[in-house]
């Protein structure tokens, strides 16, 4: 039995394909089409995802996508209403979107020129329970504590509960427009990093800074005696026009998150020129604030389910460093993280929801590791370079070793490029860039 699951017309779009509750292949589209955080739909990943199976769309027997627009559809109805300016122009953003959600059918053949299966059946998973099913059912526990953290999915940010066997049962969650990942938007966006998925900038800046603004952090993020936090709104846009995000070359991007607020508070914004020791200060108190709010939320969910295990997943759970802290700051002994933490980790979710969730599968899978993109033989490899015109000589493991050491020692830069591409936005050994830290 194969399963598809797919993430698609939002940030990272991808794909991932299960036979039998065994990951076989995941990817994201940008591996393909070289355009950064890739949004639309993920043909090309799919195509990939297929052809590692040795299968044909036809002989895909469930097809899953990690968005529900069904979901908590009245209080995004509500929330419309009462509280968006942008009205028209969102709601009609918002309804396109979801019916390319809801025909799956039709997009897959149009993109593919395959149609599925008559007999497939199609699934819409909830955005953060994809999120959740990502990281539990393909971790070693066979009992755990689950957070799924990020911006906002489904009008949800962030969602705990617990994995058990094959089941999740959700505890608790916090809703739009409260959201951890929209304060580390919004401040990388004051910091001047303006591009989608540049929060891993900020993180890298934050250890250069002192967190002197963390007061002013704990009043635009709150946290009180309950399981969760809320924003003062006062500091951001979305809540009153919306998060508009635009993908017509394939990257996405998204307007402004922050309100003057900000620069009342911290001064002017960043456009451009060269980094302040106060805007590295900013960097430091947003992370400390974070590290905060998700101690916090994990302590809660500590005491409420008294498990040793921790299961990490969204977009926040890519801040490493918090990840780190973990087991120094909170209960939890061992902690699984979700390598493509973010929304390209959905497709995933999807794959494993459907299998575990829906169709009441035992599981069989653990992802000891990342590796499940693309591979090339040496043969392949040989042909590139000679068609490119390349000089290369072949070497033995043992030789290969000390020449690489060697030429990073003599301060040049190497290209590591071995076995299957990596899950997710970090380098893991199979497509790395390797330097010597030691020159600044």
């Amino acid at each position: 039995m194969y399963i598809l699951g797919i993430n698609a017309y939002h940030g990272d779009a991808a794909a991932c394909i299960v036979k039998d509750g065994q990951l076989i292949a995941a990817a994201e589209e940008e591996r393909f089409n070289r355009k950064k955080h890739c949004a639309g739909f993920p043909a090309l990943a799919i195509r990939y995802c297929l052809e590692a199976a040795g299968i044909s769309l036809y002989q895909v027997d469930h097809i899953g996508i990690s968005r529900d627009p069904s979901a908590h559809l009245h209080k995004k109805i509500l929330f419309s209403l009462t509280k968006l300016t942008n009205l028209s122009g969102l709601i009609a953003a918002r309804l396109a979107n979801a019916a390319k959600i809801r025909d799956l059918r039709q997009e897959l053949e149009k993109v593919l020129g395959v149609a599925p299966s008559e007999k497939v059946q199609f699934h819409n998973v909830e955005h953060h329970k994809a999120h959740m099913a990502s990281c539990f059912f393909v971790s070693p526990f066979e009992r755990a504590a689950i957070l799924s953290i990020d911006g906002f999915g489904d009008f949800i940010s962030t969602m705990w509960g617990t994995g058990q066997g094959n089941r999740i049962d959700v505890l608790g969650q916090v809703e739009y427009p409260h959201s951890a990942g929209a304060v580390y938007t919004a401040t990388t966006q004051y910091l001047g990093f303006t591009k989608y998925g540049d929060e891993g900038k900020v993180m890298g800046l934050a250890p250069y800074g002192r967190p002197r603004y963390l007061s002013e952090f704990r009043d635009i993020i709150r946290t009180d005696n309950g399981d969760g936090f809320k924003l003062n709104l006062d500091y951001f846009l979305h809540h009153s026009e919306g998060v508009e995000m635009t993908w017509e070359d394939g990257s996405p991007t998204i307007g402004r998150m922050f309100s003057d607020r900000f620069i009342d508070t911290f001064g002017p914004a960043r456009s451009g020129e060269p980094i302040s020791a106060r805007q590295e200060d900013i960097a430091a108190s947003l992370q400390a604030r974070l590290e905060e709010v998700a101690f916090h939320i994990l302590n809660q969910l500590y005491e409420r389910t008294r498990l040793n295990q921790l299961c990490l997943a969204g977009g926040v759970a890519l801040n490493s460093v918090m990840n780190g802290k973990i087991p120094l700051r909170t209960p939890f002994k061992e902690v699984f993280v979700q390598p493509a933490a973010g929304d390209s980790g959905t497709a995933v979710g999807v794959c494993y929801y459907i299998h575990n969730m829906i169709l009441h599968l035992p599981r069989s899978f653990v992802m000891g590791q990342p590796y499940t993109g693309p591979e090339f033989g040496e043969g392949q490899i040989e042909q590139v370079l000679n068609r490119s015109g390349l000089g290369h000589r072949k070497l033995t493991d043992s030789e290969l070793t000390k020449v690489a050491a060697q030429t990073i020692a003599d301060g040049k830069i190497v290209g590591w490029f071995q076995g299957r591409m990596e899950f997710g936005p970090r380098a893991l050994g199979n497509r790395s860039i390797v330097v010597d830290p030691r020159r600044s």
